[in-house]
């Protein structure tokens, strides 16, 4: 996918990047904490995980597209550089939610995991969501410094 509307794809498509996968991470990390959370959004936040998924190489390779065309400037280079690796973050937060979804449906089932394996699941992730919205930060920093910072 190249344009949208006579746009680059990646501009549009990098928006619902930055949106869900923070928006995710966050519910993800909610889900891990608090049983509550955990037995009414694990499947929302399994399928919002899916979507990041999917969306993220999508975005990846739109923006390799815009990249071309504007020539490999070093910002940009760098900015697809760090973008080039949101998919690994991407494939980490959808595991962190199926381990969450695991032990809801282990819990909606009356069979618990014992403590410590639910509390070492919900250290994977949690870590899966603040590293995947920390590196959503650095790559849409280095974007935003790519195209504004010279110009202000």
């Amino acid at each position: 996918m190249s344009t949208l509307n006579g746009l680059p794809a990646h501009v549009l498509l990098v928006h619902a990047v930055v949106v869900l996968i923070p928006l995710t991470a966050a519910l993800l990390i909610l889900c891990a904490l608090w049983r509550a959370a955990r037995s009414r959004l694990s499947w929302l936040v399994a399928v919002l995980a899916l979507g990041c998924l999917i969306l993220t190489p999508i975005t990846i390779r739109a923006g390799e597209w815009f990249e071309n065309r504007l020539g490999n400037p070093p910002d940009v280079r760098h900015h697809a550089d760090l973008g080039a690796t949101m998919t690994y973050f991407a494939v980490a937060l959808f595991v962190g939610a199926l381990l969450v979804l695991l032990v809801h449906w282990r819990e909606s089932r009356g069979k618990s995991f014992a403590a410590p394996i639910v509390a070492v699941l919900a250290v994977l992730a949690i870590a899966a969501g603040v590293a995947a919205t920390w590196q959503v930060y650095r790559v849409g920093d280095s974007g935003a410094h790519a195209v504004w910072g010279d110009r202000l």
